[in-house]
Protein backbone atom coordinates (compact mmCIF):
# COMPACT_ATOMS: atom_id res chain seq x y z
CA UNK A 1 0.00 0.00 0.00
CA UNK A 2 0.85 3.66 -0.38
CA UNK A 3 0.27 5.04 3.10
CA UNK A 4 0.27 8.61 4.32
CA UNK A 5 1.10 8.60 8.01
CA UNK A 6 -0.05 11.75 9.77
CA UNK A 7 1.63 12.47 13.09
CA UNK A 8 0.12 15.05 15.46
CA UNK A 9 1.06 16.68 18.75
CA UNK A 10 0.82 13.93 21.36
CA UNK A 11 3.28 12.21 23.66
CA UNK A 12 2.33 9.04 21.75
CA UNK A 13 4.15 10.48 18.72
CA UNK A 14 7.21 8.50 19.78
CA UNK A 15 5.30 5.36 18.75
CA UNK A 16 5.10 6.66 15.18
CA UNK A 17 8.74 5.70 14.72
CA UNK A 18 7.94 2.07 15.56
CA UNK A 19 4.84 2.23 13.38
CA UNK A 20 6.77 3.62 10.40
CA UNK A 21 9.35 0.88 10.76
CA UNK A 22 6.65 -1.82 10.86
CA UNK A 23 4.88 -0.44 7.78
CA UNK A 24 8.14 -0.28 5.80
CA UNK A 25 9.08 -3.80 6.93
CA UNK A 26 5.75 -5.06 5.54
CA UNK A 27 6.65 -3.59 2.16
CA UNK A 28 4.40 -0.53 2.23
CA UNK A 29 5.41 2.92 0.97
CA UNK A 30 5.11 5.53 3.71
CA UNK A 31 4.90 9.30 3.35
CA UNK A 32 4.96 11.04 6.73
CA UNK A 33 3.16 14.32 7.35
CA UNK A 34 3.59 16.13 10.66
CA UNK A 35 1.77 18.97 12.33
CA UNK A 36 3.93 21.70 13.82
CA UNK A 37 3.09 20.48 17.34
CA UNK A 38 4.20 16.95 16.45
CA UNK A 39 7.74 18.15 15.73
CA UNK A 40 8.09 19.04 19.42
CA UNK A 41 7.62 15.40 20.36
CA UNK A 42 9.66 13.60 17.69
CA UNK A 43 12.20 14.88 15.18
CA UNK A 44 11.20 14.86 11.50
CA UNK A 45 14.69 13.50 10.73
CA UNK A 46 13.87 10.31 12.63
CA UNK A 47 10.75 9.63 10.59
CA UNK A 48 12.41 10.69 7.35
CA UNK A 49 15.23 8.21 7.95
CA UNK A 50 12.82 5.36 8.73
CA UNK A 51 10.42 6.11 5.85
CA UNK A 52 13.20 6.89 3.35
CA UNK A 53 11.23 9.96 2.25
CA UNK A 54 11.28 13.63 3.19
CA UNK A 55 8.80 14.52 5.92
CA UNK A 56 6.37 17.34 5.17
CA UNK A 57 5.12 19.62 7.91
CA UNK A 58 3.95 22.56 5.83
CA UNK A 59 2.27 23.11 2.47
CA UNK A 60 5.21 25.34 1.58
CA UNK A 61 8.73 24.32 2.56
CA UNK A 62 12.32 24.93 1.50
CA UNK A 63 11.94 22.03 -0.93
CA UNK A 64 9.10 23.84 -2.70
CA UNK A 65 5.34 23.47 -2.99
CA UNK A 66 4.01 20.29 -1.37
CA UNK A 67 0.84 19.52 -3.32
CA UNK A 68 -1.81 18.31 -0.90
CA UNK A 69 -4.12 17.32 -3.78
CA UNK A 70 -1.50 15.06 -5.36
CA UNK A 71 -0.72 13.51 -1.98
CA UNK A 72 -4.42 12.83 -1.39
CA UNK A 73 -4.71 11.10 -4.77
CA UNK A 74 -1.45 9.15 -4.32
CA UNK A 75 -2.41 7.37 -1.12
CA UNK A 76 -4.24 4.08 -0.69
CA UNK A 77 -4.77 4.89 2.99
CA UNK A 78 -4.48 8.03 5.11
CA UNK A 79 -3.50 6.95 8.62
CA UNK A 80 -3.32 9.52 11.43
CA UNK A 81 -1.49 8.08 14.43
CA UNK A 82 -1.42 9.59 16.94
CA UNK A 83 -4.51 11.70 16.36
CA UNK A 84 -4.74 14.40 19.03
CA UNK A 85 -7.99 15.90 20.29
CA UNK A 86 -7.09 19.15 18.52
CA UNK A 87 -6.54 17.49 15.13
CA UNK A 88 -9.69 15.38 15.47
CA UNK A 89 -11.69 18.56 16.15
CA UNK A 90 -10.21 20.23 13.08
CA UNK A 91 -10.95 17.27 10.81
CA UNK A 92 -14.50 16.89 12.14
CA UNK A 93 -15.26 20.51 11.36
CA UNK A 94 -13.36 20.90 8.10
CA UNK A 95 -10.76 23.32 9.45
CA UNK A 96 -7.74 23.49 7.18
CA UNK A 97 -4.67 25.23 8.57
CA UNK A 98 -1.87 22.70 8.00
CA UNK A 99 -0.75 20.17 5.42
CA UNK A 100 -2.32 17.22 7.23
CA UNK A 101 -5.81 18.71 7.34
CA UNK A 102 -5.43 19.86 3.72
CA UNK A 103 -4.54 16.33 2.60
CA UNK A 104 -7.44 14.94 4.64
CA UNK A 105 -9.90 17.19 2.81
CA UNK A 106 -8.34 16.19 -0.54
CA UNK A 107 -8.02 12.44 0.06
CA UNK A 108 -10.22 10.00 -1.82
CA UNK A 109 -8.83 6.97 -0.02
CA UNK A 110 -9.97 5.40 3.27
CA UNK A 111 -9.00 7.41 6.34
CA UNK A 112 -8.06 5.84 9.69
CA UNK A 113 -7.41 7.66 12.95
CA UNK A 114 -5.75 6.31 16.10
CA UNK A 115 -6.80 8.75 18.85
CA UNK A 116 -4.37 9.51 21.68
CA UNK A 117 -5.15 11.74 24.66
CA UNK A 118 -5.82 11.73 28.38
CA UNK A 119 -8.86 9.94 29.77
CA UNK A 120 -10.97 13.02 30.54
CA UNK A 121 -10.21 14.55 27.16
CA UNK A 122 -11.27 11.32 25.44
CA UNK A 123 -14.56 11.08 27.33
CA UNK A 124 -15.43 14.78 27.02
CA UNK A 125 -18.72 15.26 25.13
CA UNK A 126 -17.02 17.59 22.61
CA UNK A 127 -14.45 14.92 21.69
CA UNK A 128 -17.10 12.21 21.46
CA UNK A 129 -19.25 14.46 19.25
CA UNK A 130 -16.25 15.01 16.97
CA UNK A 131 -15.63 11.26 16.81
CA UNK A 132 -19.26 10.65 15.89
CA UNK A 133 -19.10 13.26 13.14
CA UNK A 134 -15.90 11.77 11.72
CA UNK A 135 -17.47 8.32 11.64
CA UNK A 136 -20.49 9.77 9.85
CA UNK A 137 -18.01 11.05 7.26
CA UNK A 138 -16.67 7.51 6.81
CA UNK A 139 -13.51 7.82 8.92
CA UNK A 140 -12.38 4.52 10.45
CA UNK A 141 -11.56 4.84 14.15
CA UNK A 142 -8.93 2.52 15.61
CA UNK A 143 -10.08 1.81 19.20
CA UNK A 144 -8.15 3.49 21.98
CA UNK A 145 -6.41 1.40 24.60
CA UNK A 146 -6.99 1.34 28.36
CA UNK A 147 -4.10 1.72 30.77
CA UNK A 148 -1.65 4.11 32.34
CA UNK A 149 -1.50 7.49 30.63
CA UNK A 150 1.22 10.13 30.45
CA UNK A 151 -0.60 12.13 33.13
CA UNK A 152 -0.28 9.22 35.55
CA UNK A 153 -4.02 8.54 35.41
CA UNK A 154 -5.34 5.15 34.37
CA UNK A 155 -8.16 4.92 31.84
CA UNK A 156 -9.12 5.10 28.18
CA UNK A 157 -7.21 7.24 25.70
CA UNK A 158 -3.95 5.39 25.00
CA UNK A 159 -3.07 5.16 21.33
CA UNK A 160 -3.35 1.61 20.02
CA UNK A 161 -0.05 -0.25 19.78
CA UNK A 162 1.75 -0.10 16.40
CA UNK A 163 1.22 -3.82 15.77
CA UNK A 164 -2.54 -3.41 16.27
CA UNK A 165 -2.63 -0.36 14.02
CA UNK A 166 -0.79 -2.25 11.28
CA UNK A 167 -3.24 -5.16 11.52
CA UNK A 168 -6.23 -2.76 11.40
CA UNK A 169 -4.98 -0.94 8.30
CA UNK A 170 -4.06 -4.12 6.42
CA UNK A 171 -7.43 -5.70 7.20
CA UNK A 172 -9.22 -2.55 6.02
CA UNK A 173 -7.25 -2.59 2.77
CA UNK A 174 -7.96 -6.29 2.27
CA UNK A 175 -11.70 -5.68 2.65
CA UNK A 176 -11.54 -2.81 0.15
CA UNK A 177 -10.10 -5.16 -2.48
CA UNK A 178 -12.93 -7.66 -2.14
CA UNK A 179 -15.65 -7.46 -4.81
CA UNK A 180 -18.65 -5.51 -3.54
CA UNK A 181 -22.05 -7.20 -3.81
CA UNK A 182 -23.71 -4.30 -5.64
CA UNK A 183 -20.89 -3.49 -8.06
CA UNK A 184 -22.31 -2.74 -11.48
CA UNK A 185 -25.79 -2.00 -10.10
CA UNK A 186 -27.50 1.38 -10.48
CA UNK A 187 -29.58 2.62 -7.57
CA UNK A 188 -32.12 5.42 -7.23
CA UNK A 189 -32.99 6.73 -3.75
CA UNK A 190 -35.45 9.44 -2.76
CA UNK A 191 -35.15 11.24 0.57
CA UNK A 192 -36.43 14.19 2.55
CA UNK A 193 -39.77 16.01 2.42
CA UNK A 194 -41.49 17.80 -0.41
CA UNK A 195 -42.82 21.34 -0.12
CA UNK A 196 -46.00 22.21 -2.02
CA UNK A 197 -46.23 25.97 -2.50
CA UNK A 198 -49.34 27.88 -1.43
CA UNK A 199 -47.99 31.36 -2.17
CA UNK A 200 -44.48 32.88 -2.41
CA UNK A 201 -43.85 32.42 1.34
CA UNK A 202 -45.97 29.44 2.48
CA UNK A 203 -46.07 25.76 1.68
CA UNK A 204 -47.52 22.41 2.74
CA UNK A 205 -44.78 20.07 3.98
CA UNK A 206 -43.78 17.65 6.70
CA UNK A 207 -41.06 17.07 9.30
CA UNK A 208 -38.86 14.66 7.34
CA UNK A 209 -35.13 15.41 7.72
CA UNK A 210 -33.90 13.09 4.96
CA UNK A 211 -31.52 11.27 7.34
CA UNK A 212 -32.88 7.79 6.60
CA UNK A 213 -32.74 8.15 2.83
CA UNK A 214 -29.28 9.72 2.91
CA UNK A 215 -28.02 6.83 5.07
CA UNK A 216 -29.47 4.39 2.53
CA UNK A 217 -27.79 6.17 -0.39
CA UNK A 218 -24.43 6.09 1.39
CA UNK A 219 -24.80 2.42 2.33
CA UNK A 220 -25.75 1.41 -1.21
CA UNK A 221 -22.72 3.30 -2.54
CA UNK A 222 -20.48 1.61 0.03
CA UNK A 223 -21.67 -1.74 -1.32
CA UNK A 224 -20.62 -0.79 -4.84
CA UNK A 225 -23.80 0.66 -6.36
CA UNK A 226 -23.83 3.74 -8.57
CA UNK A 227 -26.30 5.89 -6.62
CA UNK A 228 -28.49 8.83 -7.59
CA UNK A 229 -30.14 10.54 -4.63
CA UNK A 230 -33.18 12.70 -5.39
CA UNK A 231 -33.32 14.91 -2.33
CA UNK A 232 -36.14 17.12 -1.11
CA UNK A 233 -35.51 20.39 0.76
CA UNK A 234 -33.08 19.71 3.62
CA UNK A 235 -29.73 21.08 4.79
CA UNK A 236 -28.27 17.57 5.05
CA UNK A 237 -26.01 16.08 2.39
CA UNK A 238 -24.41 12.64 1.93
CA UNK A 239 -20.79 12.47 3.06
CA UNK A 240 -19.90 10.14 0.17
CA UNK A 241 -18.84 12.30 -2.80
CA UNK A 242 -19.69 9.46 -5.20
CA UNK A 243 -23.41 9.78 -4.46
CA UNK A 244 -24.96 11.95 -7.17
CA UNK A 245 -27.46 14.38 -5.63
CA UNK A 246 -30.41 15.94 -7.48
CA UNK A 247 -32.10 18.66 -5.42
CA UNK A 248 -35.87 19.12 -5.77
CA UNK A 249 -38.63 20.87 -3.87
CA UNK A 250 -42.08 19.61 -4.89
CA UNK A 251 -43.56 16.18 -5.52
CA UNK A 252 -43.82 16.93 -9.24
CA UNK A 253 -40.16 17.93 -9.39
CA UNK A 254 -39.22 14.78 -7.51
CA UNK A 255 -41.13 12.61 -9.95
CA UNK A 256 -39.62 14.37 -12.98
CA UNK A 257 -36.14 13.84 -11.54
CA UNK A 258 -36.82 10.18 -10.76
CA UNK A 259 -38.49 9.12 -14.02
CA UNK A 260 -35.43 9.09 -16.34
CA UNK A 261 -33.15 7.62 -13.66
CA UNK A 262 -35.68 4.88 -12.87
CA UNK A 263 -35.54 3.60 -16.45
CA UNK A 264 -31.92 2.50 -15.94
CA UNK A 265 -32.07 1.70 -12.21
CA UNK A 266 -31.66 -1.83 -10.90
CA UNK A 267 -32.66 -0.81 -7.37
CA UNK A 268 -35.05 1.98 -6.37
CA UNK A 269 -35.68 2.90 -2.75
CA UNK A 270 -38.43 5.48 -2.21
CA UNK A 271 -37.63 6.81 1.26
CA UNK A 272 -38.86 10.40 0.72
CA UNK A 273 -41.89 11.67 2.62
CA UNK A 274 -43.79 12.99 -0.39
CA UNK A 275 -46.79 15.23 0.24
CA UNK A 276 -50.03 13.53 -0.81
CA UNK A 277 -51.77 16.81 -1.57
CA UNK A 278 -50.86 20.27 -2.81
CA UNK A 279 -52.81 23.54 -2.95
CA UNK A 280 -55.08 23.41 -5.96
CA UNK A 281 -54.32 27.04 -6.76
CA UNK A 282 -51.05 28.91 -6.30
CA UNK A 283 -51.29 32.59 -5.40
CA UNK A 284 -48.67 34.79 -7.04
CA UNK A 285 -48.90 37.19 -4.11
CA UNK A 286 -48.91 36.53 -0.37
CA UNK A 287 -52.37 35.57 0.86
CA UNK A 288 -53.55 38.09 3.47
CA UNK A 289 -55.13 37.16 6.77
CA UNK A 290 -58.92 37.46 6.93
CA UNK A 291 -61.29 37.69 9.87
CA UNK A 292 -63.24 34.55 9.00
CA UNK A 293 -62.00 31.00 8.43
CA UNK A 294 -59.99 30.16 5.36
CA UNK A 295 -60.77 27.23 3.08
CA UNK A 296 -57.87 25.71 1.22
CA UNK A 297 -58.85 23.49 -1.75
CA UNK A 298 -56.29 20.71 -2.28
CA UNK A 299 -55.42 18.50 -5.23
CA UNK A 300 -53.60 15.19 -5.25
CA UNK A 301 -49.89 15.20 -6.03
CA UNK A 302 -48.35 12.68 -8.39
CA UNK A 303 -48.10 9.25 -6.72
CA UNK A 304 -44.43 8.53 -7.41
CA UNK A 305 -44.43 4.97 -6.05
CA UNK A 306 -47.58 3.93 -7.91
CA UNK A 307 -46.47 5.56 -11.16
CA UNK A 308 -43.03 3.93 -11.09
CA UNK A 309 -44.59 0.64 -9.97
CA UNK A 310 -46.66 0.55 -13.17
CA UNK A 311 -43.50 1.12 -15.23
CA UNK A 312 -41.39 -1.43 -13.36
CA UNK A 313 -39.78 -3.93 -15.69
CA UNK A 314 -38.54 -7.44 -15.00
CA UNK A 315 -35.25 -7.30 -13.15
CA UNK A 316 -35.96 -4.10 -11.22
CA UNK A 317 -36.30 -3.99 -7.44
CA UNK A 318 -38.71 -1.36 -6.10
CA UNK A 319 -38.84 -0.65 -2.36
CA UNK A 320 -41.13 1.73 -0.54
CA UNK A 321 -41.58 3.12 2.96
CA UNK A 322 -44.69 3.41 5.10
CA UNK A 323 -45.07 5.63 8.16
CA UNK A 324 -48.29 4.85 10.01
CA UNK A 325 -50.05 5.87 13.21
CA UNK A 326 -52.67 3.10 13.29
CA UNK A 327 -53.29 -0.34 11.73
CA UNK A 328 -49.69 -0.13 10.58
CA UNK A 329 -49.19 -3.64 9.24
CA UNK A 330 -52.48 -3.66 7.32
CA UNK A 331 -51.82 -0.28 5.72
CA UNK A 332 -48.21 -1.15 4.82
CA UNK A 333 -49.10 -4.45 3.14
CA UNK A 334 -51.95 -2.80 1.24
CA UNK A 335 -49.61 -0.05 0.03
CA UNK A 336 -47.03 -2.61 -1.11
CA UNK A 337 -49.61 -4.51 -3.17
CA UNK A 338 -51.30 -1.43 -4.66
CA UNK A 339 -48.03 0.14 -5.76
CA UNK A 340 -46.31 -3.01 -7.03
CA UNK A 341 -43.46 -2.84 -4.52
CA UNK A 342 -41.15 -5.80 -3.98
CA UNK A 343 -40.96 -5.10 -0.27
CA UNK A 344 -41.94 -2.29 2.06
CA UNK A 345 -40.24 -0.82 5.11
CA UNK A 346 -42.64 0.12 7.89
CA UNK A 347 -41.93 2.42 10.79
CA UNK A 348 -44.55 3.66 13.19
CA UNK A 349 -44.87 6.96 14.99
CA UNK A 350 -46.04 4.88 17.96
CA UNK A 351 -42.46 3.65 18.50
CA UNK A 352 -40.36 5.99 20.70
CA UNK A 353 -37.22 7.07 18.86
CA UNK A 354 -38.62 6.25 15.41
CA UNK A 355 -39.87 8.52 12.65
CA UNK A 356 -39.02 12.08 11.66
CA UNK A 357 -36.05 13.96 13.08
CA UNK A 358 -34.60 11.19 15.24
CA UNK A 359 -31.11 9.71 14.93
CA UNK A 360 -32.69 6.27 15.41
CA UNK A 361 -35.41 4.24 13.74
CA UNK A 362 -37.31 1.00 14.31
CA UNK A 363 -38.54 -0.89 11.27
CA UNK A 364 -40.39 -3.94 10.03
CA UNK A 365 -39.94 -5.30 6.50
CA UNK A 366 -42.79 -6.99 4.63
CA UNK A 367 -42.28 -8.94 1.38
CA UNK A 368 -44.76 -9.77 -1.35
CA UNK A 369 -44.39 -13.47 -0.56
CA UNK A 370 -45.60 -12.91 3.01
CA UNK A 371 -42.18 -12.91 4.66
CA UNK A 372 -41.85 -10.51 7.59
CA UNK A 373 -38.83 -9.33 9.57
CA UNK A 374 -38.88 -7.11 12.64
CA UNK A 375 -35.85 -5.13 13.81
CA UNK A 376 -34.93 -3.46 17.10
CA UNK A 377 -34.47 0.28 17.54
CA UNK A 378 -31.14 1.23 15.95
CA UNK A 379 -29.26 4.21 14.56
CA UNK A 380 -30.44 5.16 11.09
CA UNK A 381 -27.07 4.09 9.67
CA UNK A 382 -27.55 0.64 11.21
CA UNK A 383 -31.13 0.53 9.90
CA UNK A 384 -29.82 1.42 6.43
CA UNK A 385 -27.35 -1.47 6.69
CA UNK A 386 -30.23 -3.84 7.53
CA UNK A 387 -32.29 -2.65 4.57
CA UNK A 388 -29.37 -2.88 2.14
CA UNK A 389 -28.56 -6.38 3.47
CA UNK A 390 -32.17 -7.30 2.65
CA UNK A 391 -31.75 -5.87 -0.86
CA UNK A 392 -28.57 -7.90 -1.37
CA UNK A 393 -30.27 -11.08 -0.17
CA UNK A 394 -33.09 -10.56 -2.70
CA UNK A 395 -30.87 -9.92 -5.71
CA UNK A 396 -28.29 -12.59 -4.84
CA UNK A 397 -28.20 -15.37 -7.45
CA UNK A 398 -28.13 -17.88 -4.60
CA UNK A 399 -31.47 -16.60 -3.35
CA UNK A 400 -34.54 -18.43 -4.73
CA UNK A 401 -36.31 -15.05 -4.97
CA UNK A 402 -33.48 -13.45 -6.94
CA UNK A 403 -34.45 -11.05 -9.70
Amino acid sequence: MKIILGVTGSIAAYKSAFLTRLLIKQGHEVQVLMTEAATSFIAPLTLSTLSKRPVYSDVRSEAGWNNHVELGLWADVLLIAPASANTLAKLANGLCDNILSAVYLSARCPVCVAPAMDVDMWHHPATQANMQRLQQHGVQVIPVGHGELASGLVGDGRMAEPEDILAFVEQLHHRSLQPKPLSGKKALVTAGPTYEALDPVRFIGNYSSGKMGIALAETLAAQGAEVTLVLGPTDLRPADPDVRVVDVTSAQQMYEACAPVFEEADITVLAAAVADYKPRDFSEIKIKKKDDDMSLPLAKTVDIAATLGKKKRAGQLLIGFALETNDAEQHAISKMERKNLDFIVLNSLQDPGAGFGHETNKIDIYHRNGAHKSFALKSKKAVAADIVAEIISVISPANPNAL
